[in-house]
C-alpha cells in the first residue's frame, strides 16, 4: 500500500471527479475508482438521450480514466437502495405539499454509506469525491467550508455528511477553480472530458419535468388533485390550479391575477388542496423553522448566536439569528428572504464553514 492510503474515489465520469482521482494518484494515494448506478434511465419514462451520472458513457469514461492511469474501476449498484430511499421520498415529498432535496437526501443516507461499506471491503482508509468544498480537523471536529471557487461551491449539498463520514472524506477539488480543473484535463490529454456539458437536473429526472415524473410514478395523480383553488393571501378564490403537488414556493406564470403585479406561489396546503399566491413582496419571509439537523462545525448551537444561512443551493446566504425549539432550530432572518420552500435545505454557515444544516418545516 502506498504510504498516503488507499483512497475509494466515487467517480461519476464527470470532469471533477476524474480529475480528483488523477490528482490523488499523482499525489501518491493508491486509487480505486468506484461508480454507482443509482438509476436506469428507461425507468424514468423521458423522451431525452440518456445523459448523466448513471448512464453507460459516464460509466465507460470513468472506466477509461481509471486504465489510463492503472488503478482498479468497480460498479457498485445501489439502485434498490436508491428506489427505496430517495425516489419514494422524493414523491411523498410534492405529495405533502413539500419540495424535495433529492441530491442532499442521497448524499446522506446512500452515497456515503455505500462508499464506507465498500471501502471497508476494499480496506481502504479513505473516501474522495469531486465536490467543490474544503474538510479540516479542528477541535476533534471535522468540518466542511466552502471551496475556493465561489461559483463552484458544493458546501450546501453536504451539510448532511455525519462526523463519522467526514473524518474519512477528502475533498481534492475545494483547493481549485473549475477553470484549473479544465486546464489540468487538457494538459493530460483529456480534451473532450474538458469540453463535456454538466447536468444540474436531478439524475433520475432528465428531462427537468418532475411534473410528468410524478403522474408516471404515482397512478391518477392527476385526477386526484386537479380542481383545487388558487387563493389570494387574504383568501379570496383567484382561479382553480392543476393540483397541488406540480407548483412550487416561488413559481411564476400560474394563470392568475393579481392586478399589475406578477403572482408567485406564497404557500401549498395539500389538505385543502389550495395553493395561495401573492406578491413578490408577499413571498418574503423573515423567519422559519428547520429539522432533522446535523451539526458539523459544533455539536450544539448557542441561542441567539448570529449566523449566515443559505435557504437554496445557489442562495448567497443571509445574516439571522438561532434559537432552539424543541427539536427544531427557530432561524430568524434580519432581512426578509424570498422564496423559502419548506422540504429545501436550509444550511447554517459561520464564515466559510458549515455549522450545522437541516431541513425547512415551515416559515
Amino acid at each position: 500500500m502506498n504510504k498516503k492510503g488507499r483512497v475509494l474515489m466515487a467517480m461519476s465520469g464527470g470532469i471533477d471527479s476524474t480529475m480528483a482521482a488523477i490528482l490523488l494518484h499523482e499525489q501518491g494515494y493508491e486509487v480505486i475508482g468506484i461508480t454507482m448506478k443509482t438509476w436506469d434511465y428507461e425507468n424514468s419514462g423521458g423522451n431525452k438521450k440518456e445523459t448523466g451520472c448513471c448512464s453507460l458513457d459516464s460509466i465507460n469514461d470513468a472506466r477509461k480514466v481509471a486504465v489510463d492511469y492503472g488503478f482498479p474501476h468497480n460498479i457498485l449498484d445501489i439502485r434498490e437502495e436508491f428506489h427505496n430511499s430517495i425516489i419514494d421520498n422524493f414523491v411523498q415529498e410534492y405529495i405533502s405539499g413539500r419540495t424535495p432535496n433529492p441530491c442532499i437526501l442521497c448524499n446522506t443516507h446512500i452515497k456515503w454509506e455505500a462508499l464506507l461499506k465498500r471501502a471497508d471491503m476494499l480496506k481502504c482508509e479513505y473516501i474522495a469525491t469531486g465536490h467543490y468544498a474544503k474538510i479540516r480537523k479542528e477541535d476533534d471536529r471535522y468540518i466542511v467550508s466552502k471551496g475556493l471557487d465561489s461559483n463552484k461551491d458544493q458546501s450546501y449539498v453536504l451539510w448532511g455528511v455525519t462526523q463519522e463520514c467526514l473524518k474519512r472524506t477528502i475533498f481534492p477539488m475545494g483547493k481549485y477553480h473549475k477553470s484549473e480543473i479544465k486546464q489540468m484535463a487538457i494538459d493530460r490529454g483529456y480534451i473532450q472530458l474538458a469540453e463535456k456539458s454538466e447536468s444540474y437536473e436531478i439524475c433520475f429526472i432528465p428531462d427537468n419535468d418532475y411534473r410528468s415524473f410524478l403522474k408516471r410514478k404515482v397512478k391518477g395523480l392527476e385526477e386526484k388533485v386537479s380542481g383545487g383553488n388558487f387563493l389570494s393571501t387574504d383568501g379570496k378564490i383567484l382561479g382553480v390550479h392543476k393540483g397541488y403537488p406540480f407548483y412550487t414556493i416561488g413559481q411564476r406564470k400560474l394563470g392568475v391575477s393579481l392586478g399589475p403585479e406578477p403572482a408567485y406561489v406564497i404557500s401549498i396546503d395539500e389538505k385543502s388542496n389550495t395553493v395561495v399566491v401573492g406578491t413578490k413582496d408577499e413571498l418574503k419571509k423573515q423567519e422559519m423553522y428547520i429539522k432533522n439537523i446535523n451539526y458539523q462545525k459544533y455539536d450544539n448551537i448557542q441561542d441567539g448566536m448570529q449566523v449566515s444561512v443559505k435557504v437554496r443551493y445557489k442562495h448567497k446566504g443571509e445574516i439571522a439569528t438561532i434559537t432552539k425549539h424543541d427539536k427544531y432550530l427557530k432561524v430568524l432572518f434580519h432581512n426578509k428572504v424570498e422564496g423559502i420552500a419548506p422540504g429545501q435545505s436550509a444550511v447554517i454557515y459561520e464564515g466559510e464553514d458549515v455549522i450545522a444544516g437541516g431541513f425547512i418545516v415551515k416559515n
